[in-house]
């Protein structure tokens, strides 16, 4: 048995594997810039769990702020990410394995090299340096401001790959950008993320005579929004819908406002206990990213029994047996996302088959007790050799 550390500034998917780890022994502690009162769902005991909530809570509040400002924003991301780095390495306590949220652990984590542990930085996404260049080609592409990842992240990123002892990654496509950028396959570990199928399941069946899209996630140009309207609007239904659920970032505000397609709904965010309803009623849940380490909305429209399409630069070739549960497209493809809706849309009887696929698979993936089992099978082999 090992004693693990963990440290995350948000909650994102580590949340979910303290919980794994603690059930089965292995979790010391978690470190978060959550404020207490925000992880009252946590499912751990309130001494398993750090947090440094100061400028973490201000830098979360200014993003619901009317008027917000992207400068104030992005100075507040970087002090909260220091802060939290610096605040970790100061408590930390003797561990075997420290793993932290890349880009937030630059010194907490030579910290756990220091008394002895390992450390593993956990990156949510492609290497930092492909996402940049990918997401700068495609705001030129569409015309809309981006002045780019910052500088500071991509440093603090590259110290982290280069130091730790372990880069772990949740799809094949985030792998191979590590892979291209001359890491030995030995430093990358994959390990798909899971998906709480108490919490995702089917709650109603789609309309009939109706062909009703879906598309949950941070509304811009890195999920390839503007390839999926434009899908939208070419293929044929008489009774179709296309429903965009989540934040827009503010750059593409003025984009979307100019959009004019007959049919498409922005929801805005919605609470997660709603998304079963949306994901269920649907005909078809769409991924288009340019680049997205693993979108674990795919998981949860599967376990409600929503057929998928998602692009190659996703978990979806990990997800999806193309045909079965879903279909994969390359990214920026506007033509190959209409031929999967046109399809789907002729062929209803296709569609229900695609869904109880989607749903089996993920059962059969196990949620994030087989996300938990991975991980610790990783530590157990790294402890043996």
């Amino acid at each position: 048995m090992m004693k693990v550390t963990l440290s995350c500034v948000g909650r994102f998917h580590h949340f979910d594997l303290a919980r794994q780890l603690h059930a089965a022994g292995w979790l010391d502690r978690i470190h978060t810039g959550y404020p207490r009162f925000k992880l009252r769902d946590a499912g751990l005991p309130a001494e398993k769990i750090d947090t440094f909530p100061w400028l973490q809570t201000l830098y979360m509040a200014q993003a619901r702020w009317p008027r917000r400002s992207v400068g104030l924003g992005r100075a507040l991301e970087q002090a909260a990410a220091r802060w939290h780095d610096a605040h970790v390495a100061q408590v930390l306590r003797p561990c075997d394995v420290f793993v932290g949220l890349s880009g937030h652990n630059t010194k907490a984590g030579q910290r756990a090299q220091a008394l002895g542990a390992r450390w593993i930085c956990d990156r949510g996404s492609s290497h930092i340096v492909y996402q940049d260049k990918i997401l700068r080609e495609e705001h030129a592409r569409w015309g809309i401001p981006f002045s780019g990842v910052p500088a500071w992240a991509i440093e603090a990123e590259q110290i982290e790959y280069s130091n730790c002892d372990l880069i772990t990654v949740p799809s094949t496509f985030a792998a191979n950008t590590f892979l291209a950028a001359g890491f030995p396959a030995s430093k990358v570990k994959r390990i798909p993320y899971g998906v709480d199928l108490t919490r995702f399941t089917p709650v109603a069946v789609p309309s009939a005579g109706r062909f009703d899209v879906v598309f949950v996630g941070n509304v811009g140009v890195q999920k390839g929004i503007p390839y999926l309207i434009e899908a939208f609007r070419s293929f044929r239904h008489p009774r179709k819908s296309l429903k965009i659920i989540g934040a827009i970032e503010p750059a593409f505000r003025p984009w979307v406002r100019q959009v004019r397609a007959e049919g498409v709904e922005f929801l805005g965010p919605r609470p997660q206990d709603e998304l079963k309803e949306h994901l269920s009623r649907s005909h078809l849940f769409v991924l288009p990213s340019v680049q997205d380490g693993f979108g674990m909305v795919l998981a949860q429209a599967m376990a409600c029994g929503c057929p998928v399409v998602a692009t190659v630069n996703t978990g979806g070739p990990d997800l999806i047996s193309p045909g079965e549960e879903g279909f994969i497209v390359p990214i920026r493809d506007a033509a190959a996302l209409t031929a999967v809706m046109q399809r789907l849309a002729d062929e209803p009887h296709l569609r229900e088959r695609m869904g109880r696929a989607a749903r089996a698979s993920v059962q059969r993936l196990g949620g994030w007790s087989a996300y938990g089992s991975a991980f610790r099978s990783t530590l157990e082999a790294w402890a043996h050799r």
